[in-house]
């Protein structure tokens, strides 16, 4: 047992002489191999039963260890106001933005609303026209029907006429017929 006593405190006094100066910033692997040394310490302490002054150097450590934190901690409180001014930057701009796409959305929807009543109007016009069509369709059939009607009724006068025609010929013919015959009785 005083063997592995005597190994960790040369393990400690090894380890002191490079926790004394102020940690840069190591790898992750050192990181995890400082670790298992400081549990690999801890355990070995505990089994010794010594609490003297090796207790106190992993305090010591940590302190080390907490003045890094800080200052870890103050250079990322840092860059958090940095991002967070970014983030307000961004904030703004696309704020900006969306101000900027609201007012042409709300002009593009005038000039749609605009369009849309433009487009009733020639509708409307168009329908009038239609039916202003449709009704001078309308009358221009009623007058084609009584033209048409007209026509049907002076073609049968027509045909009356010439059936007078041929009757008046004919009784002009019977007629001088008859003045010959009577001349020709009266010599």
């Amino acid at each position: 047992m005083s063997s592995l006593y005597t190994r960790s405190k040369e393990f400690t006094r090894n380890r002191k002489s490079q926790s004394d100066s102020p940690p840069s910033s190591p790898s992750p692997i050192a990181k995890t191999l400082r670790h298992e040394r400081l549990s690999r310490l801890d355990t070995a302490s505990s089994s010794s039963g010594t609490s003297d002054n090796y207790g106190d150097r992993p305090s010591g450590r940590s302190s080390a260890y907490t003045r890094r934190e800080n200052r870890l901690a103050a250079l990322s409180s840092r860059t958090e106001d940095d991002s967070s001014r970014d983030y307000k930057k961004l904030y703004e701009s696309a704020l900006s933005e969306n101000q900027k796409l609201k007012s042409k959305l709300q002009d593009a929807q005038v000039e749609l609303a605009d369009i849309k009543s433009k487009l009733d109007k020639i509708a409307q016009q168009k329908q009038e026209k239609t039916s202003d069509r449709s009704s001078m369709l309308e009358m221009e059939k009623r007058e084609k029907r009584a033209l048409e009607r007209k026509l049907s009724e002076m073609e049968e006068e027509m045909k009356v006429l010439t059936d007078l025609k041929s009757d008046n010929q004919r009784l002009k013919d019977e007629n001088g017929a008859l003045i010959r015959v009577i001349s020709k009785l009266s010599k």
